[in-house]
C-alpha cells in the first residue's frame, strides 16, 4: 500500500522548494548568454537567436537594436527548472527569426535583459542563392549534398538533407539510410529556418549527418524520403479534411571515395584545414614549482575521435602532467571542425635552461591531394632556483593572443541581479538557512510517521544482464575516448574483468587479442590512433568471442579441519 500525501506535508514541500530556490538565486549569480544555430546564411534566409539566462528576476530582452540590420519574427521563450552543478535554478530562454537586411558580415548586437547585456555575434550573410532544385516551386521536397563529392577513404564528410515545405506541417517523419561501406551519423539538432524560392517562401528543416567512407570506390547514398501530412485550408476543414497527405525523396547521389595515396604519412588524418597554437605559456619556470601551459588544436573535417592526442614533446629536467582534452564539436560550412583544448602542468626538477621542442603534427590536405604539417614555435625557459622552505606552488600561466575570435556562444560576465550589502546579506542567508532547516525536519519527522504507519518500499532487482553492444559499442569505438572504450569491453565480460590484459586472456579469437595490443599500444605507447579503431571496429563487429570457463580447480592446501566421517552402526 502507498500513503497518501496530507495536505500538511504538501503544504511543508512547496514552502521548503520556494525556500531553497531563493537561497539558490541568492548564492549563484545570474548569468546570461546569447548564441544563433547557424552563423553563415544567405540572403532571404533566417537564423534563430537564442537569449538565456537564469536571473530569478526574468524581463523579456530588449529587441530594439535588432531592428536596423534585421527583421524580426517568430518570438518565442519558456522557463524551466534545472538541476546544473549540483545546484536546482530557474532558467528562462527566448528565442527569436531574425532576416537579415542586406548580406556581408552583420553583428548581431549586444542585448539588454533586465540589468544584465549579452555579447555581440557576428554573423556571415552570402549574396541571394539561386534555386538549387529543378522542384523548387513543389509544396515539398528535399535536397542533399555533401560537403566533398571525392573524398578519401576514412575522411569525415559532412551530409546535409534539407526538407523544404511550403505549407505548414502536422506531422511527418524524415528518414536517411545509411549506405553500404560507409558509416553514416546524425550530428548535433535539426536548425530550421525560412528560405524564398522560385518566389515562394520555404520552412526549411537542416538535418546533418557524418559520413566516413570505409572503402574506396563509388558510394551510392541512399535517397532520404519523407511522409507527413501539411494543415489544411478553410474549405478543407469544413468538409472534414484535416490535411493532405505529403511525400517527397530526395534525388540519388553517388560519391567517388579515393584510396589512401601510397605516400600519405601515418597516422593517417585527412583534414581541410589544422592550426596549432599556444593558448596560454608560462612567463617563468622555478624548481619544483608547478606551471601551466596550454595547447589548442583546430581541426577542418574531422571529429574528436578521428584526432590524435596532444602530446608536448619531453622536457629535459622536467616532469609533464597532463589533464584530458577538452574536445569543442561543431558543423561549420556543411562540415564537422573540432577544437581541441589541453592543458599541461611542467614542473622542472632543478634550476638551469629548459627547452620545449615545437609540436608537430602531419595531415593530409584533401584540396590540394599533399602532406602538411602545422607545427608549434620552441620554447626556452630560464629555471629559477626552489622557493625558499621547498613549497610548491604554481605559476599562473600568460595568455597567447589569438589571431580569432569565438562568435557563438559567448557568455557574459557572471553578474548578481541583487546586490545585498555586508551584514545585511549574512543575516538574511542565515534567516533563510534556518527556515530551510526547520522545514526539512518537519517534512522528515512527517516522512518518519507514515513509513512507522506501514508503508512498503519496493526495492529494484539487481541486474545482471551484460552492457548494451552491438550499435553502442561501434559508437563508442568510432567516437568515443579510447579510456571509454576499454571500460565498455572490460565490462562486457562476466564476470567483469579490471584492466585489458585480463579481458585479453579471457578473447579466444586472435583478431581481437590483436585490436586490444593495438588498443593498448594507440592509448599509451603512441600507436596508431585510426589503424587501432579500424581493427577494433573489424574485430568486435560480431562481439567479444569468449574462452571456455575452465572448472573451479582443486585448492593446493589440504582443509584446515578434516570432513567428519559418517558414523557406522550396528
Amino acid at each position: 500500500m502507498i500513503p497518501t500525501t496530507t495536505p500538511l506535508r504538501r503544504f511543508a514541500m512547496q514552502a521548503m522548494t520556494l525556500v531553497l530556490l531563493a537561497l539558490v538565486s541568492l548564492a549563484a549569480p545570474a548569468q546570461v548568454r546569447a548564441w544563433v544555430d547557424r552563423d553563415r546564411i544567405a540572403m532571404g534566409e533566417t537564423v534563430t537567436l537564442n537569449i538565456e539566462t537564469t536571473a530569478a528576476t526574468v524581463s523579456e530582452p530588449d529587441y530594439a537594436p535588432l531592428l536596423t540590420d534585421f527583421f524580426l519574427s517568430g518570438h518565442t521563450s519558456r522557463r524551466e527548472f534545472v538541476r546544473s552543478g549540483g545546484r536546482n535554478m530557474a532558467r528562462t530562454l527566448y528565442a527569436v527569426a531574425l532576416r537579415p537586411r542586406r548580406d556581408g558580415v552583420v553583428t548581431v548586437p549586444p542585448l539588454y535583459v533586465g540589468s544584465q547585456r549579452t555579447q555581440p555575434i557576428m554573423l556571415t550573410v552570402a549574396p541571394s542563392a539561386a534555386p538549387s532544385s529543378s522542384r523548387a516551386g513543389a509544396d515539398v521536397f528535399i535536397e542533399s549534398e555533401a560537403d566533398d563529392d571525392d573524398p578519401y577513404v576514412q575522411q569525415s564528410v559532412g551530409w546535409v538533407v534539407r526538407l523544404y515545405s511550403a505549407t505548414p506541417l502536422v506531422s511527418g517523419q524524415l528518414d536517411q539510410a545509411p549506405p553500404d561501406g560507409a558509416s553514416l551519423q546524425r550530428v548535433g539538432d535539426d536548425a530550421q529556418y525560412q528560405r524564398d524560392l522560385g518566389g515562394r517562401r520555404y520552412s526549411v528543416v537542416e538535418r546533418r549527418f557524418l559520413l566516413v567512407p570505409e572503402r574506396s570506390g563509388p558510394l551510392v547514398i541512399p535517397p532520404a524520403h519523407f511522409e507527413g501530412r501539411g494543415a489544411g485550408g478553410f474549405f478543407d476543414d469544413l468538409l472534414g479534411n484535416r490535411g493532405g497527405a505529403l511525400a517527397a525523396d530526395a534525388a540519388p547521389r553517388s560519391l567517388q571515395v579515393r584510396p589512401v595515396p601510397p605516400n600519405a604519412p601515418q597516422p593517417w588524418l585527412p583534414l581541410q584545414n589544422l592550426q596549432l597554437r599556444y593558448q596560454s605559456t608560462p612567463q617563468e619556470l622555478r624548481a619544483g614549482t608547478a606551471a601551466t601551459l596550454v595547447v589548442e588544436a583546430v581541426a577542418d573535417g574531422a571529429t574528436a575521435a578521428q584526432m590524435p592526442e596532444l602530446q608536448l614533446p619531453t622536457i629535459d629536467g622536467a616532469q609533464v602532467f597532463a589533464e584530458p582534452v577538452q574536445a569543442d564539436e561543431r558543423f561549420v560550412d556543411g562540415r564537422p571542425r573540432v577544437k581541441l583544448t589541453r592543458r599541461f602542468s611542467v614542473v622542472p626538477a632543478r634550476a638551469g635552461s629548459a627547452r620545449l621542442g615545437g609540436m608537430e603534427m602531419t595531415w593530409w590536405d584533401v584540396r590540394a591531394g599533399a602532406e602538411r604539417t602545422a607545427s608549434l614555435p620552441q620554447l626556452n625557459w630560464n629555471v629559477l632556483p626552489a622557493p625558499a622552505g621547498g613549497a610548491a606552488t604554481a605559476t599562473a600561466p600568460t595568455p597567447v593572443p589569438s589571431a580569432s575570435t569565438s562568435i557563438v556562444g559567448n557568455a557574459a560576465p557572471a553578474q548578481s541581479v541583487i546586490d545585498f550589502g555586508g551584514a545585511n546579506r549574512i543575516w538574511i542567508l542565515a534567516a533563510l538557512l534556518f527556515a530551510a532547516l526547520w522545514l526539512f525536519t518537519l517534512v522528515w519527522g512527517l516522512h518518519r510517521g507514515d513509513t512507522r504507519a506501514g508503508a512498503v518500499r519496493a526495492e529494484p532487482l539487481p541486474s545482471d544482464a551484460p552492457p548494451a553492444a552491438g550499435t553502442d559499442l561501434k559508437r563508442l569505438i568510432d567516437r568515443g575516448d579510447f579510456g571509454d572504450v576499454a571500460d565498455a569491453l572490460c565490462a562486457m565480460a562476466r564476470p567483469p574483468v579490471r584492466d585489458l590484459d585480463a579481458l585479453r586472456g579471457r578473447l579466444d579469437d586472435a583478431t581481437q587479442r590483436e585490436a586490444i595490443d593495438a588498443l593498448q599500444r594507440a592509448r599509451w605507447g603512441g600507436g596508431n590512433a585510426v589503424a587501432a579503431r579500424e581493427l577494433l571496429r573489424r574485430a568486435f563487429a560480431g562481439g567479444p568471442r569468449w574462452r571456455a570457463v575452465a572448472a573451479e580447480a582443486t585448492p593446493p592446501l589440504p582443509p584446515l579441519y578434516p570432513r567428519a566421517r559418517p558414523e557406522k552402526r550396528g
